[in-house]
């Protein structure tokens, strides 16, 4: 039936609008997305990383969990449930592993102040004035030093800790082995904590006032890197734990971060990262002074559970390519 006009212009029969198709994420892109953040979220959450290359990688922890927001996206554009589901499944398994870091736990602690400062010094290179200004800054009771070499150490005396912090137990060499404590207080080596493995580790008993004795490791292993990926594992694993009847704090470059299960596992000695506490885990501390900026998490401040964490802070020094990680803790009264 053809349309009629009546007088008052009305037009008769129906208006069809065309309905416009939703674009959807082909299926098999939606998976391809999501199946590489899906095994990293395994890998991540069970301690998976095996050989050199994948536990160097798992320090990207923190970009693959922002990242994995995008095939979340795609696959609720797929309008696919397995895959949504699987995406979301991902997202929050790293989510959960990364943005408590940035959150923290830390509350205001009371007790005897121990104030932690260390400092990776890149084969001697870090400018000795500028870590004696910032321990003159910051008052650190302990500095923990890695890759000090007997130069290096000339020239922060010289520069003015020997005034600031005469206490010290020293293993420079000129290398990446060296290592040294510096203390305001009274601090006794300790040869026999632990058997070392990797860069040399000095321990010592350190004296704070309030508080019984501290005992302190300095801690540097070999990087992950080829064949030292081995060594590196059984460094953190020969680290002491925790015990009852001591409080012990171990600081330095630990070439680790906490996405790493061989440092997982040293927290679960009875230890705490402090930064992670403070909310400034996520802070990265290497490579410092280079072109682009820091990325990764790999110095720390582990402490023994029962020590409070008032504040981290990070630093950047010239001449070396770590930034300095400065702990304010408390320790249980004596």
């Amino acid at each position: 039936m053809s349309a009629r006009t009546t007088a008052g212009g009305d037009v008769g029969g129906a208006i069809v609008t065309p309905t416009r198709r939703r674009r959807r994420v082909p299926e098999a892109l939606a998976w391809a997305a999501v199946v590489p953040f899906t095994a990293w979220a395994v890998a991540r959450v069970a301690g998976l990383e095996r050989g050199s290359l994948a536990t160097q990688l798992m320090t990207g922890t923190p970009y693959v969990a922002a990242g994995s927001l995008v095939p979340l996206l795609l696959t609720a554009l797929s309008r696919r449930r397995a895959a949504t589901a699987v995406a979301l499944a991902a997202t929050a398994a790293l989510g959960l592993s990364v943005l408590p870091r940035a959150v923290g736990s830390a509350q205001a602690a009371s007790g005897p102040a121990l104030r932690v400062l260390t400092l990776n010094m890149l084969f001697g290179k870090a400018d000795a004035g500028a870590v004696v200004d910032l321990v003159r800054r910051l008052r650190p009771d302990v500095l923990s030093t890695q890759e000090l070499t007997p130069g290096l150490a000339v020239k922060l005396d010289a520069a003015g800790l020997k005034e600031l912090m005469p206490y010290r137990v020293l293993e420079t060499e000129w290398s990446a082995r060296g290592s040294g404590l510096y203390a305001r207080n009274p601090m006794t080596q300790l040869d026999d904590l632990f058997r070392p493995v990797g860069h040399n580790m000095p321990a010592a008993l350190i004296t704070v006032p309030g508080a019984k004795p501290v005992e302190f490791v300095d801690v540097h292993p070999y990087p992950p890197l080829g064949a030292q990926v081995h060594e590196w594992s059984q460094a953190l694993a020969g680290l002491p734990p925790a015990v009852p009847d001591r409080i012990r704090v171990l600081a330095g470059d630990f070439n680790a971060s906490l996405d790493h299960a061989a440092l997982r596992g040293l927290l679960g000695r009875g230890y705490a990262d402090a930064a992670d506490r403070a909310g400034a885990g996520l802070i990265p501390t290497w490579p410092a002074n280079k072109r682009v900026p820091p990325i990764i998490t790999i110095d720390h401040v582990m402490v023994d559970e029962r020590v409070g964490v008032n504040a981290v802070s990070v630093h950047t020094v010239p001449g070396t390519d770590h930034r300095a990680v400065f702990a304010d803790l408390r320790l249980p009264p004596s």
